[in-house]
Protein backbone atom coordinates (compact mmCIF):
# COMPACT_ATOMS: atom_id res chain seq x y z
CA UNK A 1 0.00 0.00 0.00
CA UNK A 2 1.98 3.46 -0.78
CA UNK A 3 1.29 6.30 1.39
CA UNK A 4 -1.19 8.04 -0.59
CA UNK A 5 -3.80 4.77 0.04
CA UNK A 6 -2.20 4.54 3.52
CA UNK A 7 -3.70 8.05 4.21
CA UNK A 8 -7.14 7.51 2.60
CA UNK A 9 -8.04 4.43 4.58
CA UNK A 10 -6.85 6.43 7.93
CA UNK A 11 -8.78 10.13 6.83
CA UNK A 12 -12.54 8.85 7.89
CA UNK A 13 -10.88 7.87 11.50
CA UNK A 14 -7.98 10.54 12.22
CA UNK A 15 -9.67 13.43 14.29
CA UNK A 16 -12.05 10.52 16.15
CA UNK A 17 -8.03 9.42 17.36
CA UNK A 18 -6.72 12.75 17.93
CA UNK A 19 -10.16 13.36 20.26
CA UNK A 20 -9.56 10.47 22.20
CA UNK A 21 -6.09 11.08 22.63
CA UNK A 22 -7.07 15.20 23.78
CA UNK A 23 -9.33 13.14 26.35
CA UNK A 24 -6.67 11.30 27.82
CA UNK A 25 -3.55 13.20 27.64
CA UNK A 26 -5.47 17.06 27.39
CA UNK A 27 -2.50 18.66 25.90
CA UNK A 28 -3.46 19.18 22.60
CA UNK A 29 0.59 19.00 21.53
CA UNK A 30 0.43 15.12 23.17
CA UNK A 31 -3.03 14.42 22.02
CA UNK A 32 -0.86 15.32 18.50
CA UNK A 33 1.89 13.49 19.12
CA UNK A 34 0.22 10.48 20.05
CA UNK A 35 -1.98 10.46 16.80
CA UNK A 36 1.21 11.01 14.96
CA UNK A 37 3.13 8.22 17.08
CA UNK A 38 -0.09 6.30 16.58
CA UNK A 39 0.04 6.99 12.38
CA UNK A 40 3.75 5.76 11.84
CA UNK A 41 3.13 2.48 14.23
CA UNK A 42 0.00 1.93 11.48
CA UNK A 43 2.20 2.97 8.82
CA UNK A 44 4.74 0.35 10.19
CA UNK A 45 2.36 -2.31 10.06
CA UNK A 46 1.26 -1.38 6.51
CA UNK A 47 1.64 -4.67 4.97
CA UNK A 48 -0.23 -6.55 7.54
CA UNK A 49 -3.34 -4.35 8.09
CA UNK A 50 -5.12 -6.64 5.79
CA UNK A 51 -5.71 -9.37 8.82
CA UNK A 52 -7.25 -7.18 10.30
CA UNK A 53 -11.57 -6.90 10.90
CA UNK A 54 -11.43 -2.97 11.52
CA UNK A 55 -8.04 -0.97 11.27
CA UNK A 56 -10.09 1.90 13.17
CA UNK A 57 -10.93 -0.34 15.87
CA UNK A 58 -7.02 -1.43 15.95
CA UNK A 59 -5.62 2.36 15.86
CA UNK A 60 -8.15 3.53 18.64
CA UNK A 61 -6.78 0.89 20.93
CA UNK A 62 -3.34 1.56 19.84
CA UNK A 63 -4.27 5.45 21.13
CA UNK A 64 -5.42 4.19 24.42
CA UNK A 65 -2.60 2.35 25.16
CA UNK A 66 -0.22 4.71 23.87
CA UNK A 67 -2.29 7.40 25.97
CA UNK A 68 -2.52 5.23 28.80
CA UNK A 69 1.30 4.33 28.55
CA UNK A 70 2.01 7.91 28.73
CA UNK A 71 0.13 8.64 31.34
CA UNK A 72 1.48 6.05 33.64
CA UNK A 73 5.09 7.39 32.58
CA UNK A 74 4.53 11.08 33.14
CA UNK A 75 1.75 12.27 35.49
CA UNK A 76 -1.25 10.90 37.80
CA UNK A 77 -4.61 11.15 36.12
CA UNK A 78 -5.74 14.64 34.83
CA UNK A 79 -8.75 14.09 31.98
CA UNK A 80 -10.25 16.68 30.49
CA UNK A 81 -13.52 16.23 27.85
CA UNK A 82 -13.34 19.26 25.23
CA UNK A 83 -16.62 20.29 24.70
CA UNK A 84 -17.89 23.32 22.68
CA UNK A 85 -21.41 22.54 21.41
CA UNK A 86 -22.80 22.40 23.99
CA UNK A 87 -25.50 25.25 23.73
CA UNK A 88 -27.62 26.24 21.30
CA UNK A 89 -26.79 29.36 20.05
CA UNK A 90 -30.10 30.83 19.97
CA UNK A 91 -30.28 30.25 23.97
CA UNK A 92 -30.62 32.99 26.12
CA UNK A 93 -28.14 34.28 28.09
CA UNK A 94 -28.85 32.71 31.67
CA UNK A 95 -29.65 29.34 30.00
CA UNK A 96 -26.08 29.81 28.22
CA UNK A 97 -24.72 30.40 31.67
CA UNK A 98 -26.61 27.89 32.81
CA UNK A 99 -25.52 25.40 30.24
CA UNK A 100 -21.89 26.30 30.97
CA UNK A 101 -22.66 25.60 34.82
CA UNK A 102 -23.96 22.13 34.06
CA UNK A 103 -21.30 21.08 31.42
CA UNK A 104 -18.45 22.39 33.83
CA UNK A 105 -19.73 20.27 37.00
CA UNK A 106 -20.69 17.46 34.78
CA UNK A 107 -17.05 17.51 33.18
CA UNK A 108 -15.49 17.52 36.77
CA UNK A 109 -17.79 14.50 37.76
CA UNK A 110 -16.58 12.71 34.41
CA UNK A 111 -13.08 13.20 35.80
CA UNK A 112 -13.63 11.47 39.19
CA UNK A 113 -14.64 8.43 37.13
CA UNK A 114 -12.49 5.42 37.07
CA UNK A 115 -10.49 4.95 34.41
CA UNK A 116 -12.50 2.73 32.32
CA UNK A 117 -15.67 4.60 33.07
CA UNK A 118 -14.12 7.85 32.18
CA UNK A 119 -13.04 6.06 28.78
CA UNK A 120 -16.32 4.50 27.75
CA UNK A 121 -18.55 8.25 28.72
CA UNK A 122 -15.79 9.30 25.96
CA UNK A 123 -16.15 6.90 23.09
CA UNK A 124 -19.95 6.12 23.81
CA UNK A 125 -21.00 9.55 24.52
CA UNK A 126 -18.95 11.91 22.98
CA UNK A 127 -17.48 9.90 20.14
CA UNK A 128 -20.83 8.25 19.38
CA UNK A 129 -19.14 4.81 19.13
CA UNK A 130 -21.10 1.45 19.25
CA UNK A 131 -21.08 -1.01 21.95
CA UNK A 132 -19.28 -3.76 20.17
CA UNK A 133 -16.32 -1.01 19.20
CA UNK A 134 -15.65 -0.10 22.67
CA UNK A 135 -16.01 -3.53 24.19
CA UNK A 136 -13.22 -4.23 20.85
CA UNK A 137 -11.19 -1.76 22.09
CA UNK A 138 -11.09 -2.14 25.81
CA UNK A 139 -10.94 -5.94 25.38
CA UNK A 140 -14.57 -6.46 27.71
CA UNK A 141 -17.52 -8.18 26.46
CA UNK A 142 -20.49 -5.85 25.17
CA UNK A 143 -22.66 -6.48 28.73
CA UNK A 144 -20.06 -5.55 30.72
CA UNK A 145 -19.61 -2.04 28.78
CA UNK A 146 -23.05 -1.51 29.08
CA UNK A 147 -23.53 -1.78 32.69
CA UNK A 148 -20.18 0.37 32.92
CA UNK A 149 -22.10 3.00 30.94
CA UNK A 150 -24.96 2.95 33.23
CA UNK A 151 -22.97 3.18 36.82
CA UNK A 152 -21.05 5.89 35.32
CA UNK A 153 -23.82 7.53 34.06
CA UNK A 154 -25.62 6.80 37.66
CA UNK A 155 -22.73 8.08 39.46
CA UNK A 156 -23.03 11.53 37.04
CA UNK A 157 -26.74 12.00 37.81
CA UNK A 158 -26.61 11.19 41.54
CA UNK A 159 -23.81 14.01 41.57
CA UNK A 160 -25.83 16.28 39.74
CA UNK A 161 -28.51 15.72 41.80
CA UNK A 162 -27.09 16.46 45.13
CA UNK A 163 -24.73 19.49 43.50
CA UNK A 164 -28.27 20.98 42.58
CA UNK A 165 -29.72 20.13 45.43
CA UNK A 166 -26.99 21.36 48.04
CA UNK A 167 -25.59 23.97 46.01
CA UNK A 168 -22.01 22.37 45.80
CA UNK A 169 -20.48 19.03 45.11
Amino acid sequence: MNQNEFMQMVNPFKDKLFRVAKRLLVSREEAEDATQEVLVKLWNKNDNLEIYTSVEALALTMTKNYCLDQLKSKRANNLKIVHTNYTDREASLQQKVEDKDTWHWVEKMINELPETQKLIVQMRDIEEMEFSEIGAILDMNEQAVRTALSRARKTIREQMIKTHHYGMG
